[in-house]
């Protein structure tokens, strides 16, 4: 009886193990046609392992190494038109520096930590940690004798809508002021048009006058009438007796900036006079910087031998620029 059972048992067991060996195949068996199934692969793609490779190769070589934080940095904060920046450890005062969103700025304060940017745009456009890095340039304006008759933004960029400016020659817009040794005496007045001022108080070449008043008083007359006045100098041949004229309109509005360039155009004055324009809806760096620029123009025209008359119009509001 037990030999019987143990047959009966056996044979269920040699039954299940005849089927396991049977269920798995030779190691021969799969692999040769795994090998030729590859191979007749890579003979029907011989054109895929040169395309393989030429990717692996653009890979490679658009791998970024680390940062040059000497010439480049990376935005900390954003607050109030100034910008934190880490990086840039090579990068000058005064500097024009350029964002990854294409908006420019000077850098002010160079720390050991940071470095301080003021934009001369908006500042909801730089973001925190987007790119910026040097252009290697102070900031300048470009100046001569092709800035007459244009409307400039505190740049020297075109905003008269009469197509770029033809001239090559720039300057800083902050230079050392001469000393006392290069200077000569004022000896020579200027005729503002204005019986009163003429008389009483002359302004001379070379002097610096502050025309203060209440609002509407008519401080921006007496510079539009200096300017009308210059018209019948400029038109002569004589260049010592020429007196050309910038003016710089800062914090102003638009439509004020607008009125006052169509008089001049109205007047023939325009041919003579260059208007640097940095309007209340400009950022403050902007209005900051408008003046430099507009005294660089003038003084163009000084250091070839030249007269100019530069009017700021009006400080007071670049003072509230320059405090943000």
């Amino acid at each position: 009886m037990f030999k019987h059972t143990l047959q009966s048992v056996s044979r269920p067991t040699a039954a299940i193990l005849i089927l396991g060996r049977r269920s798995i195949p030779k190691p021969t068996d799969v692999l040769v046609p795994v090998r030729k199934q590859l191979f007749s692969s890579a003979r029907n793609a011989t054109g895929t392992f040169t395309e393989v490779s030429s990717l692996l190769e653009e890979r490679i070589h658009g791998v970024r190494g680390p940062p040059n934080l000497a010439e480049t940095g990376h935005v900390l904060s954003v607050c109030d038109g100034i910008v934190r920046a880490h990086g840039l450890r090579n990068v000058q005062a005064e500097e024009l520096v350029e964002f990854e969103s294409g908006v420019k700025g000077m850098c002010m304060n160079l720390e050991a930590a940071h470095v301080s940017i003021v934009l001369f745009g908006s500042d909801r456009l730089v973001k925190q940690g987007e790119a910026v890095w040097r252009t290697g340039e102070i900031v300048d304006a470009p100046v001569g004798p092709k800035m007459l008759g244009r409307v400039v933004d505190a740049l020297g960029n075109p905003i008269d809508g009469r197509g770029p400016i033809e001239t090559t020659e720039r300057s800083r817009a902050q230079l050392k002021a001469p000393g006392i040794l290069p200077r000569r005496s004022v000896n020579q007045p200027i005729q503002t048009g204005l019986k009163a001022i003429d008389a009483m108080v002359p302004i001379g070449r070379g002097q610096r006058e502050l025309i203060i008043g209440d609002r509407q008083t008519g401080k921006t007359a007496i510079a539009l009438d200096t300017i009308l006045n210059q018209r019948r100098w400029n038109n002569s041949n004589d260049e010592s007796k020429k007196l050309y004229c910038v003016y710089v309109a800062i914090g102003q509005k638009r439509s004020t900036v607008a009125q006052f360039v169509k008089i001049l155009e109205e007047n023939d004055a325009l041919k003579y006079s260059i208007i640097v324009a940095a309007t209340a809806s400009e950022a403050a760096p902007l209005q900051y910087i408008a003046p430099f620029s507009g005294c660089a123009m003038g003084e163009w025209f000084r250091d070839n031998g030249r007269h100019a008359i530069i009017i700021y119009d009006d400080l007071s509001k670049h003072a509230v620029a320059y405090r943000q």
